[in-house]
C-alpha cells in the first residue's frame, strides 16, 4: 500500500512538472518548423546572428522597425548554457562585421558591438529551472541617438 502511494505521488510530480514546464515555454514566440522560425528571426534583427535553436521570447520584446535597422529591445531564450552563448556571440558577431568595444564575463554577461551607426548590447544570464539554458536580452539603438534628460521645473 505504502509503495503505490509512492508510485501515485511521483507520477503527480512528474505531470506537475511537465505542465508547468508547458506553460513557462507558452509566449508570443515566432512559431513553425525550424527553418521558419529562423527566417522570421532574420526578418526581425536582421544581420545579428542567434544561437542554433534560439527562440525569440515575443511577450518581453520591444522591437521597433526590422532587419538592419530595428531598435529596441529583443529578448531570447537559447538552448545553449550562459558560457557557450557567451561564446557564440564573441565568436559570431565579428564575423557578421560587429566590432567589439567591451566585454564582461560573470554571473550577468554584458557585451557590446558597434557596426555602422548602431549600438547592440547583450546581456546573458543563466536560465530558470524548467525554462531555457540561458536568457539573452539585446538592445539594439543608434550609437549617437540624441538623448534628451527631462528638465526640472
Amino acid at each position: 500500500m505504502f509503495q503505490f502511494k509512492r508510485i501515485n505521488l511521483t507520477l503527480v510530480a512528474v505531470f506537475l512538472t511537465a505542465f508547468l514546464g508547458a506553460c513557462a515555454s507558452s509566449g508570443d514566440s515566432p512559431t513553425g518548423t525550424p527553418e521558419e522560425v529562423q527566417e522570421v528571426q532574420t526578418q526581425l534583427l536582421g544581420d545579428m546572428p542567434l544561437p542554433q535553436g534560439s527562440r525569440l521570447d515575443g511577450s518581453q520584446s520591444i522591437i521597433i522597425g526590422g532587419g538592419d535597422s530595428w531598435v529596441g529591445r529583443a529578448v531570447v531564450n537559447a538552448l545553449q548554457g550562459a558560457t557557450d552563448v557567451y561564446a557564440f556571440f564573441q565568436s559570431e558577431y565579428p564575423k557578421a562585421g560587429w566590432n567589439t568595444v567591451s566585454a564582461i564575463k560573470a554571473k550577468t554577461s554584458i557585451l557590446v558591438f558597434t557596426k555602422g551607426d548602431r549600438t547592440a548590447t547583450i546581456e546573458i544570464h543563466d536560465g530558470s529551472l524548467g525554462g531555457p539554458k540561458s536568457v539573452i536580452t539585446i538592445t539594439s539603438s543608434p550609437k549617437n541617438a540624441n538623448v534628451i534628460s527631462p528638465m526640472r521645473k
